[in-house]
């Protein structure tokens, strides 16, 4: 049936859209900037499983057509969700056109592919080329000529339309100049893609190759792959306005649509009013937002009301891909005309904070990872490489990946390599403190493990599950734990009523002179103060010394020596 393919197949193209979203965020997206059409593509196709998923077992195709319908639009964010809702709608309302819902034709996937087109090109009163609604086009044309092709199967047919969709994201730069200017392809285009092949390999049941009669997957989107650079691109030309509007409106009196269009249009431009009395979903970009809000109150209620401002949000695109490839450039080999260092440091960290804090200790690479976020072996031996010394010396930072760094120094055939098996950042603080530049690497690797021996780690954060403590202490989902030498020791409501009752504990079994505590990046600075003030008052004899570590999922991290 069908209905069953759509239901089965949806949240894994979902998924998948969903897993890749940072990759579609990240191109360079001409013309609507919305900076983030990963992931408004994947919040609405998200609240369109929400929806599916909540039928009841006996649902009809049209039952999971008006659920897609009703999802994606109530769903829709941006420019790229909103038009995917409508695309989602019209190819949705084309298969519920299929006379024998339990043996589809080619048929029935050309005409619901006509029936996508027809829905979301009305919706759009301005189509530019280059972008979804060329690929959804061209993937609708292929379709009309496949389906005149004798004994050609429905799998071979949606094999050869993913192939089509891909190569069609490929020539968007053509038809779009400012994309080739930029080497990028269209990132609505790219998403729609994507959460096609993914739909396409659910409903077959395969990873991905193509009918033999035709150019295969793998080449279409080695052509997507070779036309896409991610760029530094912060000067948006594309656009005149700077807030994306989009919201969804209730009629509570009839209105026209074009003529409200037009008045939008007046104010800005990628203007959408998409739905059915008395639901809509508006979209615009314009200077003035309220103008907007304030036309549209005359006619009805509106909700869920957002606002973006699109230069902060390429801006903010443009600080994570400069992270990012900075973060790359520490895998890659180290220049050969660097000197090579005698002695050289690797360590393990996920907050910025942290790493900051490491490098000015003398750290030479930092890896990125922690509790949640192993690094590999392969991740490790490469900034080991990147290191460029004759011997190298790693921080794990967490038991973990003490295996994965002690697997990289038996791997490494280019240095000598150790591990120093420090179980968290702040003993790796200690650490470094302890090297002596002009000795070998056998004793600083004796000093280096001595100096962690004395520190004692405390770890605050939050369950995500029931459990216990080491005394039996009941603990369940959402209570802050105190975390001591692996063992949860402490549990309570506040982060500030753990941190102090389990330093006060570490403090009564040995008391220390210094704590070195760094604040996650859920903790913000006013809180962060504090928590200081208050250890202080409790701990008057110790001296503390904090430290923004941005480390994710622990508010508070501290070792105490």
């Amino acid at each position: 049936m069908i209905s069953t393919t759509v239901r089965s197949c949806f949240p894994v193209a979902a998924q998948v859209v969903a897993d890749r979203a940072e990759e579609i965020n990240k191109l360079n997206v001409f013309p609507v900037p919305d900076g983030d059409t990963g992931t408004n593509m994947s919040l609405t196709l998200g609240t369109v499983v929400r929806e599916i998923q909540a039928l009841p077992a006996d649902a009809t195709m049209d039952d999971v057509a008006q659920a897609i319908t009703h999802g994606s639009l109530m769903g829709a964010r941006g420019n790229s969700g909103v038009i995917t809702s409508q695309i989602l709608r019209g190819v949705a309302e084309g298969l519920c056109d299929a006379k024998d819902q339990a043996h589809p034709t080619p048929a029935d996937i050309a005409h619901a592919w006509r029936r996508g087109v027809k829905v979301a090109f009305k919706a759009v009163r301005k189509p530019v080329e280059g972008t979804i609604l060329t690929v959804l086009r061209d993937v609708s044309a292929k379709a009309d000529q496949l389906e005149k092709t004798k004994g050609l199967s429905c799998h071979e047919m949606l094999d050869a339309l993913v192939v089509e969709a891909y190569e069609s994201v490929a020539r968007t730069p053509e038809l779009l100049p400012v994309l080739k200017e930029n080497g990028v392809v269209d990132s609505g285009a790219f998403g729609f893609a994507v959460f096609l092949e993914a739909f396409v390999n659910a409903a077959e049941g395969k990873a991905g190759a193509a009918a033999t009669d035709f150019k295969t997957t793998v080449d279409a989107k080695a052509d997507v792959s070779a036309k896409v650079a991610i760029e530094l691109n912060d000067d948006w030309e594309g656009s005149e306005y700077r807030y994306c509007n989009e919201f969804l409106f209730k009629a509570e009196k009839p209105f026209d649509v074009d003529e409200s269009l037009a008045y939008l249009a007046a104010l800005g431009d990628c203007e959408l009013i998409v739905g059915a009395y008395p639901d809509f979903k508006v979209h615009v970009h314009s200077n003035e937002p309220n103008r907007v809000l304030e036309y549209m109150l005359r006619f009805g209620q509106v909700y869920e009301v957002f606002i973006h401002n699109m230069d902060m949000e390429s801006h903010d695109r443009t600080a994570k891909i400069a992270a990012d490839q900075a973060a790359a450039s520490a895998t890659e080999p180290a220049p050969a005309d660097e000197p090579r260092k005698a002695l050289g440091f690797v360590a393990v960290a996920a907050g910025s904070g942290e790493e900051e804090i490491l490098r000015s200790l003398g750290v030479d690479v930092v890896v990125s990872g922690g509790q949640t976020m192993n690094p590999s072996t392969a991740d490790i031996l490469a900034a080991v490489e990147r290191a460029n010394a004759d011997n190298v010396i790693v921080l794990p930072g967490n038991g973990n990946i003490r295996m994965a760094a002690e697997a990289a120094a038996s791997a490494c055939e280019d240095a000598r390599v150790a591990v120093v098996p420090t179980k968290t950042v702040p003993q790796g603080f200690s650490a470094m403190f302890a090297v002596d530049p002009e000795a070998s690497l056998e004793d600083n690797v004796a000093a280096m493990t001595e100096a962690i021996s004395v520190v004692r780690d405390g770890e605050v954060t939050t369950a995500v599950r029931d459990s216990a403590a080491a005394d039996g202490t009941p603990i369940h989902a959402g209570d802050v734990m105190g975390i001591q030498d692996g063992e949860i020791t402490v549990v309570g409501s506040s982060v500030d009523e753990v941190t102090l009752e389990l330093i006060g504990r570490m403090q009564d079994e040995d008391e220390g002179d210094s704590l070195t505590i760094l604040a996650g990046s859920d903790l913000d600075d006013a809180a962060f103060e504090k928590l200081v003030s208050a250890i202080e008052e409790a701990q008057p004899d110790l001296e503390v010394d904090p430290h923004r570590g941005e480390q994710p999922l622990y508010p508070v991290i501290f070792s105490i020596e």
